[in-house]
């Protein structure tokens, strides 16, 4: 195991003998140990560095009979790293100073001199102890953020999409950061999930962050988290999202929002790794593959002075850019029938199928909103379609018609009246009564019209 992946004991003692016999003896069962020599460097050290667990004297030079250094230095100890299991070090047969040192928080105690085989017992049994809270707590951190949701399918018929997903393939791999650019709604966390779990790092999580949610106020807290006492209402201690996603990837939805103020903050966990919670002067170290999105122009934002140049160029390693759906035209249909099965399944209504109208006026429509728009679309017409088939009546898109604009300046007017007529048809799938009120004229006029125009062909009897 490489030295730097040991579990690493603190220990303090002001001789120097024993803190070499613990060194040599920890050693020797593969755990690594820093020794320090008085209370103020035990300190120094929890504040540079996390501990697996913290071996103290009781006694120093200043007093070596009371133990109230060591009791002194015990309980700043749990002030500075509530987490960090401490073993006090007594004499052997003093039980008032043992008992009062596990009062103060001691995790155990081992009396001197020391019985090797009960003495890294202890030591293992209290670093076990405390990964398996560390682990708890961060397990329970992840329930609470929801990790990432189960992977979308990831539809890319259109040669736009099978470009993207090309250069996703290739860099899915490495450990470079990415940057995923697009206007809203064109699926830049999908693109997201999928880097991550085509990536080295896929058994680990995947945290989301939408950085347009986060106040600056609270920006460290939410990043990198914070002990407990850090400010009025800090009760207990916060992992924070980096932290959460040490080992996997980290996802900062509309990175184009940190506030100017937190992006040194930000620069620096990604240019060292390194971090402190809030509250506290310990360093940390993480390892994420960072990956980032916007529909922001960052150029701009950087030329504009609200955006930190070096700090784009950590984010942008690579950059995969999105097309908007308007332009992946063969993606629609399969995405809207993938979107309708999957809101089918969730509502009880499996067998729903889209109508030719339906599909007509979905290929038609020029999809503002992109693909949220499309999964929005789709949910509402499984839940308010009446039969087993979506035709366009069901489709209520956000503008009035979802046809492609026609030139009426350069129609005659009864060409005008027989292509809103047609329209209305086709949107409400020949539905007499419904194209009517929406054309705001009687059936009866309706009728007229069709007779007029010949379009009797193109009405239903769905009315």
């Amino acid at each position: 195991m490489p030295a730097d992946s040991l579990p690493t004991i603190l220990i303090a003692d002001d001789q120097a003998d024993v803190r070499e016999a613990l060194r040599l003896l920890l050693k020797a069962e593969g755990i690594a140990s820093v020794g320090v020599a008085d209370p103020a460097a035990a300190l120094e050290a929890v504040r540079k560095r996390e501990f697996a667990c913290a071996l103290i004297d009781c006694n120093y030079s200043r007093d070596t009979t009371s133990g109230e250094e060591g009791l002194s230095l015990l309980e700043h100890l749990r002030q500075l790293a509530p987490e960090l299991p401490v073993v006090a070090m007594t004499a052997w047969g003093n039980v008032p100073l043992t008992v009062e040192a596990m009062r103060r928080g001691a995790a155990d105690f081992i009396e001197k001199p020391w019985d090797n085989a009960r003495l890294v017992s202890v030591l293992r049994a209290q670093i076990a102890l405390a990964e398996g809270a560390r682990r708890e707590r961060r397990l329970a951190a992840e329930n609470a953020l929801l990790r990432g949701e189960a992977g979308e399918d990831f539809v890319a018929e259109s040669p736009a999409m099978r470009r993207v997903l090309a250069l996703v393939e290739r860099v899915a791999g490495s450990d470079a950061n990415v940057l995923v650019l697009g206007e809203n709604g064109t699926g830049k966390g999908v693109v997201a999930q999928l880097l991550h779990r085509r990536s080295p790092r896929a058994a680990h999580s995947l945290v989301k962050v939408n950085m347009g949610g986060i106040a600056e106020s609270v920006f460290e807290s939410e990043m990198f988290g914070h002990v407990r006492g850090a400010y009025t209402d800090a009760k207990s201690e916060r992992i924070g999202r980096f932290e959460l996603a040490d080992g996997g990837t980290l996802f900062l939805d509309e990175v184009g929002n940190v506030p100017p103020s937190q992006q040194p903050k930000l620069l620096r966990v990604l240019e060292d790794g390194e971090f402190e919670r809030l509250g506290s002067s310990r360093t940390q170290k993480v390892d994420v593959r960072l990956v980032s999105a916007t529909n922001a122009d960052l150029q701009a934002e950087v030329v504009a002075g609200r955006f930190r140049k070096d700090l784009l160029y950590r984010l942008n390693t690579l950059e995969v850019r999105l097309p908007p759906l308007r332009e992946r035209v063969e993606d629609i249909l399969p995405l809207a029938r993938s979107f309708l099965a999957r809101s089918a399944q969730r509502y009880g209504r499996v067998g729903l199928r889209l109508a030719p109208s339906a599909e007509r006026a979905l290929l038609a429509w020029r999809w503002p909103g992109n693909v949220r728009e499309l999964q929005h679309l789709m949910e509402r017409a499984a839940l308010l379609a009446e039969r087993d088939e979506v035709g366009a009546a069901v489709l209520a898109f956000g503008e009035p018609a979802a046809t492609p604009a026609v030139d009426l300046d350069g129609m005659t007017l009864e060409q005008a009246e027989a292509q809103l007529v047609q329209r209305a048809l086709e949107r409400f799938d020949g539905n007499l009564q419904r194209a009517a009120d929406a054309l705001g004229i009687t059936r009866q006029s309706l009728y007229r019209r069709l007779e007029k125009h010949d379009l009797r062909g193109v009405a239903g009897d769905a009315d």
